[in-house]
């Protein structure tokens, strides 16, 4: 009987061991699942805090400090003087912030201080965004640059280019004021004037003209560097036919049937600036070649891995204050961006809008060499493709350019500095938006500047001017 006992009191000693023994197991557990997810906790802020760039004194990086405050007086006399209400700007050296000021108001309606994070209407500043996008794909090997835009999009094979029967000038553009001329029947080789439809509305007769074949397919090196001659605004194939886009449209049906629209001039024959069409088209390449949408994939590819945070297509409600009133209605995608009328259709040549910090990021990226925060965005040689004359002396030619002047993908590039009217050192490249936004970059400085503001003025060039100065070692 005794024995039995012992052998009972031996089984429920086991019992209870193995049952401390799985509860011990279960804490240990628990305790490692807190651990787990506290890793993800700390790693998490100390990406936070790395994906700012770093900020220092401008001698840290060779600059003068006392040289740079003359931006600070320089800027106060224009907004004094009313040609700008105010402007936030920012300068980076060696990958390091050493100038970052708000200067004057958001606008005379609510009168209170620029705030350093503002948001402003980029227009044109866009395109090297969509310049970059492009280059991505290149890199992926999805697309190449000399690929015809047919490839992509049928209706853009076998285009036409307008030819004037009398030019007016070497451009073979249109005087703002040209005299009334006969227009031949519906079916001549020459234009007839229509009052509906695709054709052009306009209080200037359109003259007579002829349609020849394109020489070569047109290619997304013509339409990046603009070379392309569609949609130059005073080019006479932009006034034949002038559709535009309605609220319904998208790139999938609206870029199509811009292929109705004859060229300005045979491809790569002349640089004319594109204000919309050109990288209308390549937007929609990018769609075709990623099977993305243009926003989402620049989202992913682009602001997230650059953390510019607060770059929009669509500026949330919630932080519309950051921005003048009178843009609001454009940052809601309302705003009149493409066509003579109001329309909802977001032009992606120009519909983005931005800070002076996201946009630093942006360039300090280019700057790198297409690395930032440890995220490869482009490969360097893809850069300096991007940011080398790509077009010859055809910029030097045109009256956007000028002497001493290039033009890369999207990108105003300084090849002489002496020669050039911008004063900017060689290699610097730079591009702007109808607003008055303004970046440049100058490779063999590691110095890149983003200048805000939302009104045009000479302001930037004596900035330049400054800043090149401020440069001590």
């Amino acid at each position: 009987m005794k024995k039995r006992n012992n052998e009972s009191i031996i089984q429920m000693s086991k019992f209870y061991i193995a049952i401390a023994s799985v509860i011990l197991v279960g804490c240990i557990e628990s305790l490692k699942s807190e651990e787990v997810v506290l890793k993800p906790s700390k790693v998490k802020t100390s990406a936070i805090a790395s994906n700012e760039l770093p900020r220092g004194k401008p001698e840290e990086v060779g600059m003068s400090s006392e040289a740079l405050k003359k931006i600070d007086e320089l800027v106060q006399e224009y907004v004094d003087a009313g040609r700008i209400e105010g402007a936030v700007i920012g300068i980076s050296r060696q990958s390091k912030v050493i100038y970052f000021e708000a200067h004057g108001i958001l606008e005379e309606k609510t009168p209170r201080p620029m705030p350093e994070d503002s948001i402003f209407l980029m227009a044109s500043s866009t395109k090297p965004l969509i310049g970059v996008a492009t280059m991505i794909l290149i890199d992926d090997g999805l697309i190449r640059i000399d690929d015809p835009v047919s490839k992509y999009i049928p209706e853009y094979e076998g285009l036409k280019v307008a030819i004037p029967l009398k030019p007016t000038d070497k451009d073979l553009q249109l005087k703002k004021k040209v005299k009334n001329k006969s227009i031949k029947k519906p079916g001549s080789k020459t234009n007839e004037k229509s009052k509906k439809g695709w054709h052009a509305k306009s209080k200037r007769e359109v003259p007579k003209y002829r349609l020849e074949k394109i020489n070569r397919p047109l290619t997304i090196h013509d339409l990046l560097t603009h070379t392309a001659g569609l949609g130059t605004g005073g080019g006479l194939g932009s006034r034949i036919v002038k559709d535009r886009a309605l609220p319904t449209d998208t790139l999938a049906t609206w870029v199509p049937r811009m292929a109705a629209r004859p060229l300005d001039f045979q491809p790569g024959a002349r640089w004319a600036y594109s204000p919309g069409s050109g990288l209308t088209v390549v937007a929609r390449i990018i769609e075709i070649a990623s099977k993305m949408s243009l926003h989402e994939f620049i989202q992913k590819r682009i602001f997230n891995p650059l953390y510019m945070k607060d770059t929009y297509w669509d500026v949330p409600e919630d932080q519309l204050f950051r921005m003048p009133y009178k843009l609001h209605k454009k940052a809601k995608g309302n705003g009149e961006v493409v066509g003579e009328e109001l329309s909802t259709y977001a032009s992606n040549s120009g519909g983005v809008f931005s800070t002076t910090r996201d946009y630093l990021h942006f360039q300090q990226m280019l700057v790198n060499g297409g690395t930032l925060f440890g995220n490869q965005i482009l490969k360097p040689k893809t850069v300096a493709m991007m940011t080398t004359n790509q077009v010859g002396n055809l910029f030097t030619q045109a009256a956007k350019g000028g002497p001493g002047q290039g033009h890369g993908y999207t990108t105003y590039i300084t090849l002489n500095q002496e020669k050039s009217r911008n004063g900017q050192i060689a290699g610097t490249y730079s591009w702007g938006g109808a607003a008055g936004t303004i970046s440049w970059t100058t490779p063999s400085e590691k110095l890149t500047l983003v200048y805000m503001v939302q009104k045009p003025s000479d302001l930037p060039k004596k900035i330049g001017a400054i800043v090149r100065e401020a440069i001590i070692d």
